[in-house]
C-alpha cells in the first residue's frame, strides 16, 4: 500500500471520571515530571479517586499481542474483541513490536482498556483509510469510543482529490490519557472529538486542522510539528459551539516546532472555539499574526501566556486574540480543566 503515511506509535489509555485539583502546571519547565508525580502519581497514594477506577484497577488483566503468534492474538483487533462488552476491570493489551496494518474501534462498551507499547520497542498501527472512503470522523486508524480509555493513513493531500485528509486517531471517549504517542499525519491527524483528555510527552505532526474536534483537554510536555511545504497551515480547528461549553484545547510546556512563518495556530470550527497556549516554545513557523482572520471575533477564545521562543512576538497578534493574564490563565494550567485528580493515573507498567 503505497499511499500509507500516517503512522501511530505507542498509546497507552488510562481510565477515566471527574476532578478538583487546582494546582497549577509549574511555569518551570524542569519540574513538570515532579508535579506530575505529586498530583497524578500512583493510586495508592490517592484519597479522591472514583471507586470506579479503584475497582478497575484492583484486577488488572495483560493480554498479549505478538505478530510472530508468541502472544495471545496476533492482531490487536482480536484482542480488543476478546475484551468482554461493559467490561469493568482494567485490560491491558501489550502491543509487540512491529508494523500493524489494522483499523480498529474500541466500542463504547469497552471500558477501561490500555494499548500499551514497550516505550524501547515501539509498535507502529498503520491503515490505508480516507475520508473520500469513509468521512473525515471515521477514517481514523484507531477510532475510541468507550470510556476510561483511544491511527489512519493517507498521501498527502494535493489540493485537487477531493476528501484525501484522513486522521490517525479520533478519540470520542471520556477520560482518556495518552503517554508518549507519536501521530503522523497530513491533515486531520488527530480528531479530539469530544470527552476529556490528557496527553504527555507525545508527538502530533500535520498541515491543516491536524488538532481537531471539540474535546476538553491538556497537552503537556508535547511537540506540535508543522510538516514543511504549504503556504498556509492550521494546528487546531476546535468546534466548541457555546459559550457554556466546558471544552478547549490547552497547550502547556509544548515545543510548536517547523519553520517558514505559516503555521496559525488555531482557526475556530465553530463559533466559540477555544484554545489556549501557555508556557510553550513557538518557533518562527508560527505565522506574526498568530490565529486565522475569522468573523466570529466576538465568540471565540484564543488566548496566549508567557510563551516564548520567536513566534511568540504578540505585537501583530490579531486583535481579537488575548494576552491572557494570571487570573485568566489559571482556569486551564490545573487539572480542574479536565476535571482529573478523579480518573487520572500514570502510565501503566507491565
Amino acid at each position: 500500500m503505497s499511499f500509507i503515511s500516517i503512522f501511530l506509535t505507542i498509546l497507552f489509555l488510562v481510565p477515566i471520571v471527574r476532578s478538583g485539583d487546582n494546582v497549577p502546571i509549574p511555569a518551570d519547565k524542569s519540574q513538570v515530571n515532579s508535579w506530575f508525580d505529586s498530583n497524578v502519581g500512583q493510586l495508592s497514594a490517592r484519597t479522591a479517586v472514583d471507586p470506579q477506577v479503584v475497582r478497575a484497577e484492583a484486577n488488572v488483566k495483560v493480554i498479549k499481542v505478538r505478530a510472530d503468534g508468541s502472544g495471545d492474538f496476533k492482531t490487536i483487533n482480536d484482542a480488543v474483541k476478546s475484551i468482554p462488552d461493559n467490561n469493568q476491570n482494567r485490560v491491558i493489551v501489550s502491543i509487540g513490536p512491529g508494523t500493524y496494518t489494522e483499523k480498529i474501534r474500541v466500542e463504547r462498551q469497552k471500558n477501561f482498556t490500555t494499548l500499551y507499547g514497550d516505550p524501547n520497542n515501539m509498535p507502529t498501527i498503520v491503515y490505508g483509510d480516507t475520508g473520500a472512503k469513509t468521512g473525515t470522523m471515521d477514517s481514523a486508524t484507531l477510532i475510541v469510543e468507550s470510556e476510561h480509555f483511544t491511527a489512519n493513513s493517507a498521501p498527502r493531500p494535493d489540493g485537487i482529490m477531493k476528501n484525501a485528509q484522513a486522521a490517525a486517531v479520533r478519540i470520542s471517549g471520556d477520560m482518556a490519557s495518552f503517554y508518549n504517542c507519536k501521530f503522523h499525519g497530513f491533515q486531520d491527524t488527530f480528531c479530539d472529538d469530544s470527552g476529556k483528555h490528557f496527553f504527555k510527552d507525545c508527538y502530533i505532526e500535520g498541515i491543516v486542522d491536524f488538532i481537531f474536534g471539540g474535546g476538553r483537554s491538556i497537552y503537556l510536555n508535547s511537540e506540535i510539528h508543522v510538516i514543511e511545504g504549504e503556504r498556509a497551515t492550521f494546528i487546531t480547528a476546535h468546534s466548541r459551539q457555546k459559550s457554556d461549553d466546558p471544552g478547549g484545547y490547552v497547550f502547556v510546556h509544548c515545543n510548536v516546532t517547523g519553520s517558514g512563518g505559516v503555521a496559525y495556530l488555531g482557526r475556530p470550527w465553530f463559533s466559540h472555539a477555544r484554545v489556549v497556549f501557555a508556557y510553550s516554545e513557538l518557533s518562527d513557523v508560527v505565522n506574526p499574526e498568530g490565529w486565522a482572520q475569522t468573523k466570529d471575533i466576538n465568540t471565540v477564545y484564543f488566548g496566549e501566556y508567557n510563551n516564548k521562543g520567536p513566534g511568540s512576538n504578540l505585537d501583530k497578534r490579531v486583535a481579537y486574540s488575548k494576552k491572557l493574564s494570571d487570573a485568566d490563565v489559571k482556569p486551564f494550567i490545573s487539572l480542574a480543566h479536565i476535571q482529573g485528580s478523579m480518573w487520572l493515573l500514570p502510565p501503566p507498567k507491565v
